[in-house]
Parts: C-alpha cells; structure tokens; sequence
C-alpha cells in the first residue's frame, strides 16, 4: 500500500519520530502494513466501544511479541514536561532489536502490574549506543506511578517488545514510495508539546515532506519566536482537516480515548472512509 499523503492527529507523537529518526520511512514502512491487532479502525458510527478496564497485558494478549526478554538500567532521567518523564534505559542484551511502531512490556521488580510505553526512540539509537528511550505521562496506574515517584538512576527493569507493525510482509521485496506527512498535534500549551525541537528539525531536514501545526488549548505565557508560524490556539478542527481528504490519504490518532472519539466521529462526518483511519487502543 502506498500513501500519497498521511495525516497524524493527536495530543503524543511517537509513529511520527519513531519512523522519521530511522531515516524517515524505511523500505518497507510502519505505515503501509498495520498488523490486525496493532491499531483499531473506527467503527461503523465513528465510536469506540471499550469494555471494563483490562490491563496492559489482557489488552494486549493477542499481540506479536518477542521471545526475548532484557534487562535494562536506567541511564537517563529527563523531565520533557510537568507531566512526562523520558527515561534512557541501557539495554544489556546485545540481541534486543525492535522496529518503528511497536512497545515493550514494562517489568519492575516488586511491582506486580506489568506496564506497556510505546518506544519513542529510533532503532538506530538502540543499534548505535544500545539506548532505547520511553517518554512516559504520569498517572496512578502503578507503572507509570512508579517512574514518576520512585525511578532512579541505576534503577534495573526488564524489557519485552511487542507489536511488530511489519508483520508477515517483511521480507517480501514491497517499496513504498516516500509520501508526505502532516502532523497535527494538540497540547495545553507549549510545554507540553513534547519533541517539540525534534519535530522542527524533521521539518528543516525534509521540506514539503513533513508539515505540523501545533495546537494549544490553555496558553498563557508568550509563545517563542521559533514556535509562533507553527502554533493555532484552539481545538483541531473540522475545517482544517477536511482539507486534506481524498482516497489516497491515510489517518492516524494517538491520544486519550475521549480524543480519538471525537475526532474519529470528525473525520466520519467530513466523509473519511473508514478503513483509512487507524489508532491504538490502549484502554
């Protein structure tokens, strides 16, 4: 499948980095092959129907994973914002590997929920300094509770990958043609537009390839300089993304449930086929 255009809407921004920093859409790209149980399509109304709460590893149950199981120390502790953390984790076994699209199983000693943290970091990272890196939201869920409040340099977890987006294609001999992507991210304010540096640099490096508007919701302070052709206060809108529909045009959401709702139902609305609109279903 060859996508002239995909459009990425959400409040994080992990498929974005993660398929440019590995040189932007390899051969054979995250994008073109979704495993059945990576991502979700929208339903047939635009909703997203959810049963009781599971955890990561009842939810994720169905999904590729990697027989091999690493253990990690956390080399790295950064706050990307009030509510994020980005760990640096140095990986001990030499054949951990993973690809752009897919997560690890979080194990902690002496917590017992297993935590589920999409990469956010390239393969090439991991291949050059064996440094794989998670940016993490704080929540109560103990995982994340526990990088927040407990965490520490030299803190030692073990590591599982899963979801494997290239699935049964690799291999095959498939190119995809290099697309453009359009980027719209939605945040409070501009602390908590994570990567957001990185994601302007992607930009400068490949014009016309890759566009963001960034959104926010509550700003208060000056926006900089840098960050001011970029930024749109307010919600995502109808009209900015009914602009990019056609046939050839792939949509994918991350965000809170309640987002990927409302926007899913927008897209519906604007005439988006449903089998063009992907999301992962973390809840």
């Amino acid at each position: 499948m060859m996508a002239h255009a995909t459009i990425y809407v959400g409040c994080t921004v992990p498929l974005l980095l993660k398929g440019a920093q590995s040189r932007l859409f390899p051969s054979h790209s995250p994008l073109g092959v979704l495993r059945h149980s990576a991502f979700c399509y929208c339903t047939g109304n635009g909703t997203i129907k959810s049963k009781r709460k599971m955890d990561h590893l009842e939810r994720t149950a169905n999904n590729f994973r990697q027989e091999v199981i690493t253990q990690a120390k956390v080399c790295g502790i950064t706050n990307e914002s009030e509510t994020v953390k980005r760990l640096r984790l140095a990986i001990t076994n030499k054949d951990f590997t993973f690809k752009a699209g897919q997560w690890v199983d979080f194990f902690i000693p002496g917590v017992s929920v297993v935590g589920g943290f999409s990469i956010c970091s390239s393969p090439g990272l991991l291949e050059r300094e064996g440094i794989l890196e998670l940016a993490v939201k704080h929540t109560v869920h103990p995982p994340a509770h526990w990088i927040h409040t407990e965490c520490t340099l030299d803190s030692e977890v073990a590591l599982r990958v899963g979801a494997d987006l290239h699935g049964y294609q690799e291999g095959k001999g498939n190119r995809h043609k290099l697309g453009t992507a359009k980027l719209y991210y939605s945040a409070k304010n501009t602390n908590e537009l994570l990567f957001k540096k990185n994601i302007l640099g992607l930009m400068k490096a490949f014009p016309g390839k890759i566009t963001c508007c960034f959104h926010v919701t509550q700003q208060h302070s000056q926006i900089c300089k840098e960050l001011q052709p970029h930024i749109t206060e307010g919600r995502i809108s109808e009209k900015e993304l009914e602009k990019h529909v056609s046939s050839d045009t792939s949509w994918y959401i991350c965000g809170p449930p309640p987002m990927i709702e409302s926007i899913s139902k927008l897209l519906t609305n604007i005439g988006v086929p449903r089998n063009c609109v992907f999301f992962e279903k973390w809840w």
